[in-house]
């Protein structure tokens, strides 16, 4: 799922059917389905129609994680902040990089619950540490 700049509504691309791991997605969050229900088409459309992606991660990159740092990385090109969770947050430093990418739409990404029990948690900690402070100076707002 991608986040279009700071304080908006989540967006994206899921899987048809609105597919996830513990059922189908609610209506209520505003993702368009792709032909596929593949997982893996979902993942390559929320990083090539993002600026940038955001990996939240513990331990070893694997499946779908391990899919979107590859995608970010070769097939186009786009900036990449992996954390890993267990070794702690630096939010100035991913300030940084969002302001000096010029990153609007940014994609977030990371591994399912199933596969790191208590992901969830941590990562929507972290979002809230990373994202919330942040304000982009008055100039950049165009103001």
């Amino acid at each position: 799922m991608r986040r279009a700049r700071s304080g908006s509504r989540p967006g994206g691309w899921c899987p048809r059917g609105r597919r996830a791991e513990d059922g189908p997605i609610a209506r209520r969050y505003r993702l368009r389905e792709t032909p596929s229900a593949d997982y893996a088409q979902r993942t390559a459309w929320n990083v090539r129609d993002s600026d940038g992606t955001l990996v939240l991660n513990r331990g070893a990159l694997e499946g779908g994680t391990r899919l979107t740092v590859r995608l970010a990385r070769k097939r186009y090109a786009k900036p990449l902040f992996v954390v890993q969770l267990e070794k702690g947050l630096a939010p100035a430093r991913f300030r940084a990089w969002l302001l000096r990418h010029r990153i609007a739409t940014l994609n977030v990404a990371g591994p399912r619950e199933s596969k790191r029990p208590g992901i969830y948690r941590e990562a929507h900690a972290a979002l809230l540490r990373l994202l919330r402070p942040f304000r982009r100076p008055a100039r950049d707002r165009g103001g």
